[in-house]
């Protein structure tokens, strides 16, 4: 969960590389999944969608027991805001969700009125999609 990961998991990102862009979504969701490569696409097991991912340098260590690197991932379910604008999170986000416009290389996000549920998206605003009051 975003409120979980810190600066420190974080610090040897070097970029973060988006599938969608993430100026349409309101928010995004975040973990940090054990990956086996510092680059490259991960592997996606969740329902849903991957709409991001974030690239290591050089100087992330893998885990001594497993190998694998913590690398963070973004993504979204099939009942979120972008594909289900008036269900479940019309109005507030996952505990796991930051805006994605907050986001960069080693910077966690975090979540604002947009993300919440505030003024619509561009994407939105071009469906025609209001958000109820």
């Amino acid at each position: 969960m975003s409120s979980l990961i810190t600066e420190e998991e974080i610090a040897h990102e070097t970029e973060l590389v988006w599938l969608e862009d993430p100026q349409d979504l309101d928010y995004v969701r975040q973990s940090l999944d054990r990956l086996p490569t510092r680059k490259g696409k991960p592997a996606y097991h969740r329902d849903g969608r991957m709409v991001g991912y974030a690239l290591l340098g050089p100087g992330a260590k893998p885990s001594r027991s497993s190998g694998t690197f913590r690398r963070r991932v973004f993504w979204l379910l099939p009942h979120d805001r972008d594909a289900d604008p008036t269900g479940l999170y019309a109005k507030g986000a996952p505990a796991e969700a930051v805006d994605p416009r907050t986001l960069a290389a080693g910077v966690k996000g975090y979540k604002t009125e947009r993300s919440e549920g505030g003024p619509p998206s561009t994407a939105m605003r071009e469906l025609g999609i209001t958000l109820p009051l």
